[in-house]
């Protein structure tokens, strides 16, 4: 069975900047990279009318310009795109189900530093059933798509942590060579409230130590099975989501979980989650997993 990164490509800078980044990721993993672009009449007939024959020739138009945008100085990238027809979030969230990654771009917060994230990218990270990276457009035109790059995979663990997540952390850490930083917040129990006023020091020391411990135990086995991927622990008691933020700034790739929902109302990813696809300073990667009995930090 072929392995496959599928991107989406809608013609915008983000796309664009989806597809240079996908392409390093598919040469990184030796894998096919296959271009999508949905045909929506429905979103042609809101816009403006145009000629369905003429639609067609500008979607091939637009595979074929981001294709030749992604194989520019990668002569071992292996290529296949893709025209589809259909509702962008259901035919999006089936291609990406049949990949091994599917990437997205993201439209950036004006002179912010961060991602805005459209209708239709929220449904499908509300959706997908397999890892989703969503990738920011530069800063120039001329340089609108960041590669697959190099440096360190920052991910965000809860307890107990999730073996999907921490696969695709260690695994993108490996293939970029810049290590990886487990970044693991905590809070105290409701019991405390939320403020540590009247709560002994050695309470906090207790609770510190307790997540401590848990997160030693839950990377143990892949700190065996990665021997060369540097890890560098950050834990303590605070926002998830602002310490993966913060974590972002220099980083490769942020990797955070998401808990699959049984229920189809909505496109709900989740705060930390929602956060941090809003402001995350590098490329985020959002790996669904089963929910566990205990709380978790996703």
């Amino acid at each position: 069975m072929t392995r496959i990164v599928t991107v989406g490509i809608d013609g915008s800078r983000e796309s664009l900047a989806a597809a240079g980044w996908a392409a390093g990721e598919a040469v990184a993993r030796g894998e096919l990279l296959r271009m999508v672009h949905v045909w929506s009449n429905h979103a042609v007939a809101v816009t403006r009318y145009e000629e369905p024959e003429t639609h067609r020739r500008r979607a091939h138009g637009l595979l074929d310009s981001a294709a030749r945008y992604a194989l520019a100085d990668r002569p071992g990238l292996r290529l296949e795109t893709s025209l589809l027809s259909g509702d962008p979030v259901r035919e999006l969230c089936a291609a990406g189900a049949e990949a091994d990654l599917l990437v997205l771009g993201s439209r950036g917060l004006g002179g912010l530093t961060g991602f805005i994230t459209g209708s239709v990218s929220l449904a499908v990270l509300a959706h997908a059933r397999r890892p989703v990276v969503l990738v920011r457009a530069g800063e120039s035109e001329e340089t609108a798509a960041p590669d697959s790059a190099d440096g360190e995979v920052v991910v965000g663990l809860g307890l107990p942590a999730d073996d999907e997540v921490t696969a695709q952390a260690f695994a993108h850490a490996e293939r970029r060579g810049g290590g990886l930083r487990v970044v693991h917040s905590w809070s105290l129990p409701p019991l405390y409230g939320a403020h540590t006023t009247g709560v002994r020091q050695s309470i906090l020391d207790e609770l510190a130590a307790e997540a401590h411990r848990g997160l030693e135990e839950a990377l143990a086995p892949w700190t065996a099975k990665y021997p060369d991927v540097p890890v560098e622990r950050r834990y303590g008691r605070g926002s998830a989501a602002e310490a993966l933020v913060e974590a972002s700034h220099g980083a490769a790739l942020v990797v955070v979980g998401l808990r699959r929902r049984t229920g189809t109302w909505g496109a709900h990813v989740g705060p930390v989650v929602h956060a941090v696809i809003h402001h995350s300073a590098a490329p985020v990667a959002i790996v669904p997993h089963d929910a566990h009995d205990q709380p978790r930090a996703e």
